[in-house]
């Protein structure tokens, strides 16, 4: 029995190495810099717009900051203070876990919030 497992084991073995290797061998550039003295429409589009949709509406990365489960009473500003320096595990949507968002200050951070908040409180929430 232990040589039928062998074959199987190392087929395993090989896939797992090679999954490794692979993500391994994808390169990360570091985000733009954010120019000095940016708005949090500037801040959003540079840090946020990717996953987020640069109208806030999502996109097959991320959800929708227009949607009523981000409204200030279910998702205050700490959790978007919290999500954006710390990242956060999926739970309402699936797109999978949101990772921190790199080389952002906090003073950026409080921008990108009072920015999505006027844009939730100027379009309204979808349902």
């Amino acid at each position: 029995m232990k040589h039928t497992l062998a074959p199987l084991a190392l087929v395993i073995a090989l896939a797992l190495a090679a999954s490794a290797c692979a993500e391994d061998d994808t390169t990360t550039t570091a985000p733009e810099p954010i120019p000095a003295g940016a708005d949090g429409a500037t801040v959003y589009q540079a840090r946020c717009a990717s996953c987020h949709g640069e109208d806030l509406r999502g996109t097959d990365k991320g959800p929708s900051q227009l949607s009523i489960v981000y409204e200030p009473n279910h998702h205050g500003d700490d959790s978007y203070r919290s999500a954006i320096r710390n990242g956060v595990a999926q739970h309402h949507w699936g797109f999978g876990n949101m990772p921190a968002v790199e080389d952002i200050t906090d003073e950026q951070i409080e921008l990108v919030i009072t920015y999505i908040r006027s844009q939730q409180e100027t379009l309204g929430f979808e349902r």
